[in-house]
């Protein structure tokens, strides 16, 4: 993250600085300051920041500046990322006949964008300490391949990762569905029983932030390169789109694609997973989709349909006690 702030620093954060706290005095930008304004992005590439970059009485070092920085990047970046993946996912791949699910709620496109939307500034206040700490140097972030503790590990560090926070997520996850907090923190994300792309970050604010640290603690703990790092949260963005996608064109015993991810909006206790089922396999959570799923048309069969909402509605009575939804079909009945 130290070579994206320099690059906004340079472009967007020394003028929106500069012109909101002015420094009362500045001293000319001389060949010196260029490398230390920039070091990390001239490590790739010469870039010499403007006149603004010793004008505002926030220098680029200050802590308070680089927190709002980040805080500010993340929630940008984030909710671009979310509404072009989501937004396209829609209208690509999204099987729209679900939405005559009666598990389908009423104005469930824009409250699922609403929740999200309203969640993704707290997530990014809660998320900007642990990329303030990467900036300043505490992480195990390392810029080209020689800097890998072996050759091989360039090659390694994207499994690692994936199974390391495929692990750690699993049981942030199931530990959310504890009765204690499950209520407080996890049902805003399943509210959407039927989800579409746009749920995949409509949750609760901490509970997104928690199911999100094992992504930022990982390069605390092991080397990673920043370019792979940078990769890898844009593919988490992407694959947690995908598992809300509805449509489910991957039948596999090893990857939780998003027919898995929809048995677990549908019955609440099983498919913790992020990536693979290798966790609800030994934790005793997994349940293969039905293979009615897998079928076009089946899926929407009355036959299946009334099957899923009995099963559905016993768990939501058992996980939740009441159901407190407003579904599109029971307003329909009413008007």
């Amino acid at each position: 993250m130290d070579v994206v702030l320099d690059v906004l620093d340079t472009f967007v954060f020394d003028k929106l600085y500069a012109l909101l706290l002015p420094a009362k005095s500045f001293d000319l930008l001389d060949q010196d300051s260029v490398v230390d304004y920039n070091s990390h992005i001239n490590r790739y590439v010469t870039l010499t920041p403007s006149q603004y970059a010793v004008e505002s009485s926030l220098a680029r070092d200050n802590i308070l500046r680089q927190f709002l920085s980040l805080f500010i990047t993340i929630w940008a970046f984030g909710l671009l990322l979310y509404l072009t993946t989501a937004s396209l996912s829609f209208a690509l791949v999204f099987d729209k006949r679900a939405m005559q699910h009666p598990k389908f709620l009423r104005h469930q496109i824009r409250l699922e964008i609403g929740q999200a939307l309203r969640a993704m500034p707290v997530m990014a206040a809660l998320t900007a300490p642990l990329f303030l700490a990467e900036v300043r140097g505490y992480s195990k972030l390392y810029d080209f391949p020689t800097g890998s503790p072996f050759p091989l590990y360039i090659y390694l560090q994207y499994p690692l990762f994936i199974a390391f926070t495929d692990f750690a997520i699993y049981w942030i996850h199931r530990g959310l569905h504890h009765p204690a907090i499950y209520k407080r923190l996890h049902k805003p994300h399943h509210r959407w029983i039927i989800s579409t792309p746009y749920a995949s970050y409509a949750f609760h604010p901490v509970d997104g932030w928690c199911q999100s640290l094992p992504y930022h603690v990982y390069p605390f703990l092991f080397p990673l390169q920043k370019a792979a790092y940078l990769g890898l949260f844009v593919f988490v963005t992407i694959w947690t789109v995908m598992i809300h996608d509805g449509e489910y064109a991957l039948d596999s015993p090893v990857i939780n694609g998003s027919a898995c991810h929809t048995i677990h909006h549908y019955y609440f206790n099983y498919n913790y997973g992020q990536f693979t089922t290798f966790w609800d396999r030994i934790g005793g959570s997994f349940r293969r989709p039905n293979r009615e799923l897998f079928d076009k048309q089946q899926r929407l069969q009355q036959t299946e349909i009334q099957r899923q909402v009995e099963e559905m509605e016993r768990l939501v009575k058992e996980v939740e006690g009441s159901d407190d939804r407003c579904y599109e079909q029971d307003t329909k009945k009413t008007v």
